[in-house]
């Protein structure tokens, strides 16, 4: 395994403080029948670690960020790997296709690949976890499964149009910065202004966290 430089792994650290304040501060209900089925926005910065890294990187930011949440929330190693599963299942996936497609193309097919794949893991998580670790009846979870699935199909589906719309300016951005390394791809004519964006979108996070934290 490549040993991980400095550089690196602060950005991987910023990035694992960012979803975890993100994860605390923005849980939005998807379904409202269900208040735990919440949507927040951890999985967009896994993604983009993910993206920028490879899929390694991402289970380090889900595991860390998990591992603070359970801090902050209370809770379990099993609710930890739920966490990191959940997210690795999707963000890894999509980052493992795109490291192996490295194009706008890939991200949207490994993003869709990351939709199924979670769906699928989740559902066989909750079909056996779920009446160990709550002691549900099996066919009170069988009932449960498809509004699972829609909650899942909902909640990536969310970030896999966000993450699209994010990835590359901010991505440009830290890439010009020298904050990361450039990438093998040719780097767009109108990068600069790419680059502007991504810094808008990234201080925009910034002061809505710190508006949410005063608040």
């Amino acid at each position: 395994m490549k040993k991980l430089s400095t550089k690196k792994m602060a950005i991987l650290a910023l990035f694992s403080a960012l979803a975890v304040v993100l994860t605390l501060l923005m849980r939005i209900p998807l379904i409202p029948s269900i208040p735990f089925f919440t949507y927040d926005p951890k999985d967009i910065v896994i993604g983009i670690a993910g993206f920028l890294f490879g899929p390694a990187s991402a289970f380090v930011v889900s595991a860390i960020s998990s591992g603070i949440e359970l801090a902050f929330r209370g809770g379990n190693i099993i609710d930890w790997a739920m966490n990191v599963l959940s997210s690795c299942a999707f963000i890894c996936t999509a980052a493992f296709v795109y490291k192996k497609m490295h194009s706008k193309n890939g991200a949207f097919y490994g993003l869709l690949t990351g939709i199924v794949v979670q769906n699928i893991v989740m559902l066989a998580w909750n079909y056996v976890m779920d009446p160990i670790y709550f002691g549900m009846d099996q066919q009170a979870v069988i009932a449960m499964l498809p509004m699972l699935a829609l909650f899942n199909f909902l909640k990536c589906s969310i970030n896999t149009i966000l993450l699209l719309l994010v990835y590359k300016p901010i991505a440009n951005a830290l890439r010009l910065s020298g904050l990361v390394a450039p990438s093998e791809q040719t780097v767009p004519s109108n990068s600069k202004v790419i680059a502007i964006v991504g810094c808008g979108i990234l201080l925009t996070i910034v002061v809505v966290t710190l508006t949410m934290l005063k608040g």
